[in-house]
């Protein structure tokens, strides 16, 4: 079957061929572990139940995770497996499962889930590059969804990413999800529920463009919609692009948050010790599989 699953619209069959996430058919994935450092309504105090997928629809030059988004590091699991994962997590006392850049495998995950649905939220934690046909089948399946917001204008999209196309895909898709989820339902332990949860990573000399996309979820989506403001961004994958050689500074962190802070916009700041290399997860590892 041609795949249109991301907005890439390559149209590949997977069955013979890889598409432009590098990708055939079988569901790959690179960790499934326990995982503490997501925000609080996402982790909670025992941790989200981690499924990180290989591949990516985005060639993102600064990407941390480019091991398994660049490279597709990882293992081939079926359906079954990656249902019998899931029940591990809940029994390990996760209190939410969390899908991340799992857009390539929708059909399989939704096989997985017919054979093991958790008793937790789901999430969704994606790049925001997707499509809202491919978000329409997860309507009712996914509880939270968790994006990325990450470029403004179509230069940047282009230069960051690969995708001139980001923010008019990533914009469309977290309507879409909003749409799907409503307002943010939280439990007596601050887990949410339901609801879409934004998130946008502050990048060195691109403040403005930080500012521009804060005040569009302020203006474009429902009021409430939450938003998490990360300032863990460090130089990864050998990053060239002049300004992404180094790390944010204060002063461009503290005009991003007071931007955020001036539209009053509900959310969360990350901590500046959140930018270190031991925030990154172990990859394919006997540790990496619960």
């Amino acid at each position: 079957m041609k795949c249109f699953l991301c907005p890439r619209q390559c149209g590949i069959d997977r069955e013979a061929k890889t598409g432009f996430c590098g990708l055939g058919e079988k569901m790959r994935i690179a960790r499934i572990a326990p995982h503490l450092w997501e925000e609080p309504p996402v982790s909670g105090t025992r941790g989200t139940g981690a499924v990180f997928f290989s591949g990516c629809t985005l060639r993102c030059v600064y990407c941390q995770n480019s091991e398994i988004s660049h490279l597709n590091t990882g293992r081939d699991f079926t359906p079954r497996e990656l249902a019998e994962s899931l029940k591990r997590l809940v029994d390990a006392g996760m209190q939410t499962v969390s899908f991340i850049t799992g857009t390539p495998f929708v059909p399989q995950i939704l096989s997985a889930l017919e054979i093991y649905r958790p008793p937790v939220p789901l999430v969704w934690n994606s790049s925001g590059y997707e499509t809202v046909e491919t978000l329409r089948l997860l309507e009712n399946v996914m509880d939270v969804y968790l994006p990325d917001l990450k470029h403004y204008t179509a230069r940047m999209g282009r230069v960051c990413a690969g995708a001139p196309d980001y923010f008019a895909a990533a914009s469309a898709a977290v309507r879409e999800m909003c749409r799907q989820t409503g307002s943010p339902v939280y439990n007596g332990e601050g887990i949410m529920l339901r609801g879409t949860l934004i998130r946008h990573l502050i990048l060195p000399s691109l403040t403005g463009e930080s500012m521009k996309l804060l005040t569009w979820i302020r203006d474009e989506l429902p009021e409430g919609t939450p938003v998490s403001l990360m300032r863990q961004y460090i130089p990864c994958n050998g990053v060239s692009v002049p300004g992404l050689t180094r790390r944010v500074t204060d002063e461009e962190y503290r005009r991003v948050r007071d931007h955020m802070l001036l539209l009053d916009l509900p959310g969360f700041l990350q901590e500046p010790d959140s930018a270190d290399r031991d925030f990154i997860p172990v990859f394919n590892r006997e540790e990496s599989f619960i």
